[in-house]
């Protein structure tokens, strides 16, 4: 894990890889949860039985599941000591390359792009994530994300 006194020392290493994640496995109960409080019930994702004879030969995580890791993958990747709260303001871009069959060891690897003051002792940040799948050589998730921290 990287660490940073402050909000300022981390927007000093605007165009810098920054750090990588813990590694994090998927499970179909994740999997199954996720679906649930989306209502994306798709068989590849929750049929267990059936995904074994589909594409892939089980079932696969939803991409949407797998962005919705961020903010795990931030948490073990970096921290700021001098932070009261930050807060997600949105997603530039994002991709899905490649599938992530449940069971799979995910990292995050975090660059970070831009870094703007905002009024009130804070800073938006534009991090790269490229999210690796172990034993994959594509990516599962790219993706440009905008995250604001106040001091």
């Amino acid at each position: 894990m990287r660490s940073f006194e402050t909000l300022d020392e981390l927007a000093l290493c605007v165009g810098q890889d920054i750090a990588q994640s813990d590694w994090l496995t998927t499970s179909q109960d994740q999997v199954n949860q996720f679906a649930q409080a989306t209502g994306d019930h798709q068989w590849i994702h929750t049929d267990v039985a059936r995904a074994q004879a589909g594409p892939f030969g089980t079932t696969i995580a939803h991409g949407f599941l797998t962005l919705s890791l961020l903010p795990q993958f931030f948490q073990t990747a970096l921290v700021v000591r001098q932070v009261r709260m930050g807060v997600n303001y949105g997603v530039n871009k994002v991709r899905f390359p490649a599938p992530v069959p449940v069971g799979s060891r995910l990292q995050a690897h975090l660059k970070l792009l831009q870094a703007e003051p905002l009024e009130g002792a804070g800073y938006q940040f534009v991090w790269a994530v490229t999210v690796a799948r172990e034993g994959s050589p594509k990516p599962v998730c790219v993706a440009e994300t905008v995250v604001r921290q106040y001091a």
